[in-house]
């Protein structure tokens, strides 16, 4: 099996993305699948360059799952359409962004939103939690973590018959 490359995206990229980068992680460590899996988060903008992600992400990511986030922010680069074999959206304004620059830059990476994996998708978005409280950090997070079980397991089954 080849290794497969994921990126999760928001828009600056301290909040929704690594929280996702981080449960994903956990999940293919726990799934025994960190050979077929590299995991990696962005922002569609550029205002967090370098920060850790925000620390209400990684309190909850802490305190629900046991996982540290330390991943630095970064913005989506024109090779990242080539060099991901996924890029995955947090919500629709971020996969509308990433389409134009797909369109703009070239690259065959798979474009979806998280929340097309979720059993309960509601708005089919993660909404950004940075402007309220813990509160929507923790709902967050179990949006996460819902979409992301689902999507492993998709995604590795797709592998499994060839997709």
């Amino acid at each position: 099996m080849n290794t497969r490359r994921i990126l999760f995206v928001c828009l600056g990229n301290i909040c929704r993305s690594p929280l996702a980068e981080g449960v994903f992680q956990h999940l293919v460590a726990e799934a025994g699948a960190v050979d077929r899996w590299e995991v990696d988060s962005a922002g569609t903008g550029a205002w967090h360059v370098g920060e850790l992600p925000d620390p209400r992400s990684r309190e909850i990511a802490r305190r629900a799952a046991g996982l540290s986030l330390d991943s630095r922010a970064r913005q989506v680069r024109p090779d990242d359409f080539r060099d991901f074999d996924y890029v995955v959206a947090m919500d629709r304004r971020n996969l509308t962004d990433l389409q134009r620059m797909q369109r703009e830059h070239g690259g065959e990476a798979r474009l979806m939103l998280l929340r097309d994996f979720d059993p309960d998708p509601g708005d089919g978005q993660v909404p950004d939690p940075y402007y309220g409280g813990p509160t929507g950090f923790e709902v967050v997070f179990q949006m996460v973590l819902r979409s992301s079980e689902r999507m492993l397991a998709a995604l590795e089954e797709e592998e499994a018959v060839g997709g």
